[in-house]
């Protein structure tokens, strides 16, 4: 584990705290609320939404590709989610079977992953047949002025947080095959400003299963 790892999961809640007292938690708990059933997070971080898994949640599974996050994650959900199963696991790479979730969240972790389309298809997999996709990622301005800014400053911000700040990620969740069902427009508060575009909402897998080749 890198130190620069370190430091950066353990500052991460502090450094987020005024964005989401500024008004991300409650965009935030909008989307997580709504999850119920066999439920799968990907990059669940320091555990940021497990408070707001309510009872129509019947198991929870946390993956976290980490090691510095992943052992955070296991300490709050100790408290806050004592049943969850947390697990170490890229988004691109699943450790499960077909058709095994009814939902997944992703909060601010396509913005990071390697690959966000196979993270996608992935999602996609796991998924039963009409499962939901619950989501709220910072994205590619439709403003081209300030869509040409973070172009200019995706590099900067991939060093400094480890995410990009210009992905069209709507298009690759509907590219995945996934069906937008609401996606509602924010601006994600107290962050540089060629950060805010954000996007909250939920899609649905196909409700036939995935062939063998994964069409």
């Amino acid at each position: 584990m890198s130190l620069r790892k370190w430091f950066f999961a353990a500052t991460y809640d502090r450094q987020m705290a005024k964005v989401e007292n500024a008004g991300l938690r409650t965009i935030r708990e909008a989307v997580v609320s709504a999850a119920a059933g066999q439920v799968l997070e990907i990059g669940a971080g320091t555990g940021g939404n497990l408070s707001f898994y309510g009872a129509a949640v019947e198991s929870l599974t946390l993956t976290e590709p980490d090691a510095a996050m992943l052992r955070r994650l296991e300490q709050h959900a100790r408290v806050a989610a004592p049943m969850a199963k947390v697990l170490r696991a890229p988004a691109e790479d699943l450790p499960f079977e077909d058709d095994s979730f009814d939902v997944a969240v992703s909060t601010l972790v396509l913005c990071g992953v390697s690959d966000q389309p196979r993270a996608l298809r992935e999602l996609r997999r796991v998924l039963r047949p009409g499962g939901q996709l619950f989501f709220l990622e910072h994205v590619r301005s439709t403003d081209p002025k300030l869509a040409r800014r973070q172009d200019r400053m995706n590099g900067v911000n991939r060093f400094v947080v480890g995410c990009e700040c210009n992905r069209p990620t709507l298009e690759t969740i509907a590219a995945a095959g996934f069906d937008i069902i609401e996606v509602e427009h924010h601006t994600m508060p107290k962050v540089p400003s060629f950060v805010p575009p954000l996007i909250a909402g939920h899609a649905t897998a196909p409700a036939v299963a995935l062939m063998p080749d994964g069409r």
